[in-house]
């Protein structure tokens, strides 16, 4: 019982931090429903997280219009960033403090190695790259600004800020593909990209997604406390800002 009251009364008080004093809670029919860890960084992060999950990039994969060169730039480079995020749940095997952390990381790496990237591959191989046009393809800086950050999060913090690094990409881009495919016709055959939109709008992705919203949660139950608070959230925000970042660059390429 001791436990259970210091643990409750520690999430009360992350709550209030993250709130700015608010208890991080919400009226849900006339009870308060108090918000997880995830969602209580998305409100810190509100303006972070809308740039990037309402980027214009991403409203041109749902009705088509994003141009070609666009897209390609930025699979092109999403490969390259997933050949680094493959390196930092490799982090998070040797980060985990438990052998159930270390097959969860291990689960990562695998969907993007074996699952993700063969996306990638797929798509590309209709411009006529092979993988290993792919692997040597010249790094963008923001692919670099991107993923160097989550590594130096991971190699300075412990698992939990690696995983909070981590989250907006996983976990967002389950978000966003959800959305996008409630669209009209942007899983239709007409939309040329309505492959990628399914792709992560699927029960595979979404499991993925969810899985690692749930371990988030969990090592945020762990280790967790008001005075890190500030410290995650900054790390939230910075990586949900290189995200936005990541669809400009490629916004920028369809410009050109």
């Amino acid at each position: 019982m001791e436990t259970e009251k210091r643990h409750c009364e520690r999430s009360k008080a992350i709550h209030s931090a993250a709130s700015g004093g608010d208890t991080g809670t919400s009226e849900v029919k006339g009870r308060r429903k108090i918000m997880g860890f995830f969602e209580r960084l998305k409100s810190a992060a509100s303006a972070e997280w809308r740039a990037y999950t309402e980027h214009p990039f991403t409203e041109g994969l749902a009705d088509g219009s994003l141009p070609e060169a666009a897209f390609r730039h930025y699979l092109v480079q999403d490969y390259l960033f997933l050949i680094e995020f493959a390196r930092a749940y490799a982090l998070a095997v040797y980060k985990s403090p438990t052998l159930a952390d270390m097959r969860e990381a291990a689960a990562g790496i695998s969907a993007i190695l074996d699952v993700e990237m063969n996306l990638h591959v797929k798509l590309c191989a209709g411009w006529g790259l092979s993988p290993t046009d792919l692997e040597q393809a010249p790094p963008a800086v923001e692919m670099l600004a991107y993923t160097r950050y989550v590594l130096d999060a991971g190699m300075r913090g412990d698992l939990l800020a690696l995983k909070v690094a981590l989250a907006p990409c996983v976990i967002g881009y389950a978000e966003i593909a959800t959305r996008l495919a409630a669209r009209p016709d942007a899983l239709a055959a007409t939309n040329p990209y309505s492959v990628w939109i399914a792709e992560y709008a699927g029960a595979a992705y979404q499991e993925v997604a969810a899985k690692a919203q749930a371990h988030l949660e969990a090592l945020a139950d762990r280790y967790a406390t008001p005075a890190r608070e500030a410290e995650l959230i900054a790390i939230f925000k910075e990586a949900t800002r290189l995200e936005a970042d990541f669809w400009e660059m490629g916004w920028r390429a369809g410009k050109r």
